[in-house]
């Protein structure tokens, strides 16, 4: 039994009732308790599941043992502080007390002191009952901790004929497991069961140990019903998930409100021509890796110093069609953003992500996807599927295949992906292979394109190059260039005028976007001088009425003759500056003359003069037409699918040599058609009803064989021609034939009689010739103004 004199009771109770930080210690000694014991109990309670709970690892790594010590420290702590509170609580009940206080204490003093020693007593009640409980979850977790101990201690590698890495891996993680913080954080802690829980649990390499809880293992639920896509008119929140803080950045949100008006009434016009189809919502993450500080971002910081824009122009659009879409976009410009939509866990990017993947799409660049591989670790290989890469100059297949490009010269710094090459998506349509993205030109109404022909100066030319670098050289045809025409120049200079740019050229300076547009509408002629490559502006010149005169290249540039082109992922021969307009649009829009022919070159200015041309922008360059297209993609182009189908039918299986032949060929015809009809079709896009197959002469790609024939190469059909049956049926002798990986196949040597089918799906190529193969190529039919699609693709 505890005494405490008069003298001490009030003294207590004074230091109770008035003193402020003893309240706040009691208080505060209250919500330590509470939060150490959630974070010593949270361990336990989510063990079963690594990962979901920051004191997951904690627990892990400690040990059975060391959280129970830690538990039993915890209730003797609180059986000492409960006693402690009674001894407080006790003090309440003491009659002397009470009577010293009414005596000498008015009645307000008094009243607080009550509720404060209820509070107390409260609180004393509330720990007791959970030493309680804590004493009850140790007696479990030492019988349950019993039975774990000894079934971890069977804690060996298996030996499955399913799981043929598991004892490599095992190893592996043993000499391994420290070099990357993320192990850790799925519970790794150096033990022969963390391994095998990691392995098994985060990866699949072993299987799942028959101790663990298989929960996770389950099948999941049935996904549910996809949000449908509609048609938006407001950007306004698409300019707010851009961003701000970059001139880049900047760039492109001027450019999206500028055509916003398009925008709109090409979204109408589409919406009408779907009558009301359904399409699902897709989940977009759009990550500009090379505007991240870590690609380094040169692009932003010569935005207003005469830099490329061709890059942002076109990323402008494309967010801007994800967006009118209807679609759910997330946009990121930094790594750190990257990760945290991604689930990448703290480390160096070698475990899996901590979350499915959350989105069914992921818009990038080649620095993106270098990102997106070095911190995803597995799941990268798991959901690359769902890339699309925005890939300017094209990605052949010979360059994605990693082993094939290694053994056989194609490896440089851009390929190697192992991709569906129709993941690279490209700004013109150079590259079958590719899918063509594309960008968006301004279109201009009948009024607008009056105005601009009435308003035309004939002898006023401007020369496309913004920097002063691509004048060097060029004085010949300058001046041959000033004789009949006035000379305008859009080159960007600080204080003094470029050297490079003569004296007879009228410099404007860098405009902005809408100053150049008017510039471009009263000009004749816009010149090129070979580079840049393939950029937006000869587009928009020739929309703007201009006529657009490039030079020929002879022999035509490319990766082995010209330092540009050296390390990109392509062997693509480029004839002129821009071999779009040359082979899509053509005379008398665009002039292509060798300059090296001073004859030439001033004969071509001469006839320009005279020529009279109306604004011409083909129709995949509309708003319309990007909208259209990029519909069609994301409705119908589904790589993980195919990539598991691919997987399913080997080359040579029963499936590829099916005895019936699904083309026929036409009386007096050196072509086959697809013969079989709708209802028959296998499923795909685009359908096959559009195929036609042609067989190639030496030193001609698939690509030119199909141009030459009004058509465009389509890879996704060799599948369906890679078959010993079609060669047969274009009278074709093979004396022998084999399968093997060569980005040529199907092809026949005819001087030998030997016929070669492709073992390697990847490494079917549109791309691609030689002197010895004649080849099988799939041809399709091509929608007017857009080529992408076939005539029946949308």
């Amino acid at each position: 039994m505890i005494t405490v004199n008069s003298d001490g009771k009030i003294m207590v109770r004074r230091c109770l009732v008035t003193l402020r930080p003893f309240r706040i210690f009691v208080l505060g000694i209250g919500f330590f308790t509470l939060c150490f014991l959630m974070t010593s109990l949270g361990g336990q309670f989510s063990a079963k599941r690594l990962g979901d709970s920051p004191f997951t690892i904690r627990t892990e790594v400690m040990g059975a043992l060391e959280s129970r010590g830690v538990l039993r420290k915890m209730s003797d702590m609180l059986e000492m502080m409960v006693k402690r509170m009674d001894v407080l609580a006790r003090l309440e009940n003491s009659t002397d007390f009470r009577k010293g206080e009414e005596a000498h204490y008015p009645v307000d003093r008094f009243q607080p002191a009550v509720g404060l020693m209820e509070r107390i007593q409260a609180i004393a009640q509330n720990v007791s009952d959970i030493a309680i409980k804590v004493d009850q979850i140790l007696r479990n977790s030492l019988m349950n901790g019993k039975v774990v101990e000894g079934r971890r201690d069977q804690c060996e590698a298996p030996r499955d004929p399913k799981y043929p890495d598991c004892s490599g891996k095992v190893e592996w993680m043993r000499a391994r497991w420290t070099s990357d913080p993320c192990y850790a954080f799925f519970g790794v802690d150096g033990t022969e069961c963390s391994f095998l829980i990691y392995l098994s649990e985060v990866e699949w390499f072993c299987p799942p140990l028959p101790w663990r809880n298989q929960t996770a293992a389950m099948p999941s639920p049935k996904p549910l019903p996809k949000a449908q896509a509609a048609f938006r008119s407001d950007l306004s929140y698409l300019l707010e998930l851009i961003g701000s803080g970059k001139e880049s950045l900047i760039f492109m949100k001027k450019r999206i409100r500028h055509l916003a008006m398009q925008w709109i009434l090409a979204t109408r016009r589409l919406e009408q021509k779907l009558k009301g189809r359904r399409r699902d919502q897709k989940q977009i993450l759009v990550h500009i890796g090379f505007l991240t500080e870590e690609s380094g971002d040169v692009f932003s910081p010569r935005v207003l110093k005469g830099g490329p824009l061709g890059e942002m122009v076109q990323w402008a659009d494309i967010l801007a069609a994800l967006f009118i879409l209807g679609h759910s976009l997330k946009v990121t410009v930094s790594l750190k953003e990257l990760q945290s939509n991604l689930g990448v866990p703290p480390g160096r990017g070698n475990c899996p992500l901590t979350i499915p993947l959350p989105f069914d799409l992921i818009y990038t660049d080649y620095h993106g996807l270098q990102q997106m591989k070095q911190h995803m670790g597995l799941s990268f290989k798991k959901y690359r599927c769902r890339v699309r890469v925005i890939d300017t100059f094209g990605t052949e297949p010979a360059y994605n295949h990693e082993e094939y490009a290694t053994l056989h010269g194609y490896r440089t710094n851009w390929g190697y992906w192992n991709l569906n090459p129709k993941q690279f998506m490209t700004m013109f349509p150079h590259t079958p292979d590719n899918s063509f993205m594309g960008f968006v030109s301004e279109e201009l109404n009948e009024t607008e394109k009056q105005f601009i022909k009435s308003n035309k100066v004939s002898n006023m030319a401007v020369v496309y190059g913004k920097e002063a670098s691509i004048w060097k050289g060029k004085e010949k045809f300058l001046a041959i260039l000033n004789k009949y025409m006035e000379i305008h120049g859009t080159v960007y200079y600080e204080t003094q005028r470029p050297p490079e740019v003569p004296a007879f050229v009228k410099n404007h300076g860098l405009l902005p976007q809408h100053e150049f547009q008017q510039l471009l509408r009263k000009a004749k002629l816009f010149i090129g001088f070979g580079f840049p490559y393939e950029g937006p502006a000869p587009l928009e010149a020739i929309a703007n009425g201009c006529v657009f005169l490039q030079s020929r290249f002879n022999p035509p540039h490319s990766s082995l003759n010209h330092e540009f082109f050296r390390g990109k992922p392509t062997s693509r021969e480029v004839s002129s500056q821009h071999p779009y307009v040359e082979d899509f649009i053509g005379k008398p829009h665009v002039w292509t003359v060798d300059y090296n022919n001073s004859e030439e070159f001033e004969a071509a200015i001469k006839a320009i003069m005279k020529t009279k041309v109306d604004p011409y922008l083909p129709y995949e360059y509309t708003c319309e037409g990007m909208l259209e297209r990029i519909h069609a993609y994301i409705q119908h182009q589904d790589f993980c699918a195919g990539a598991a189908a691919s997987l399913s039918v080997k080359p040579g299986s029963h499936a590829m040599q099916s005895s019936l032949s699904p083309f026929t060929l036409l009386p007096n015809a050196s072509h086959l058609m697809w013969a079989y009809n709708a209802s028959s079709s296998p499923q795909a896009w685009p359908p096959v009803h559009s195929m036609q197959v042609w067989v190639s002469e030496v030193r001609r790609a698939c690509t030119e064989t199909c141009q030459e024939h009004g058509l465009v190469c389509e890879p996704t059909f060799f599948k369906f021609l890679n078959k010993k049956d079609v060669f047969l049926q274009l009278s074709i002798a093979c004396d022998s034939t084999e399968y093997e990986m060569n980005h040529l196949y199907p092809a026949v040597a005819e001087t030998v009689r030997e016929c070669y089918l492709q073992k390697e799906p990847l490494l079917y190529s549109c791309a691609g010739y030689s002197t010895k193969y004649r080849r099988l190529c799939p041809c399709r039919d091509y929608r007017k103004g857009q080529v992408a699609l076939c005539r029946d693709c949308l």
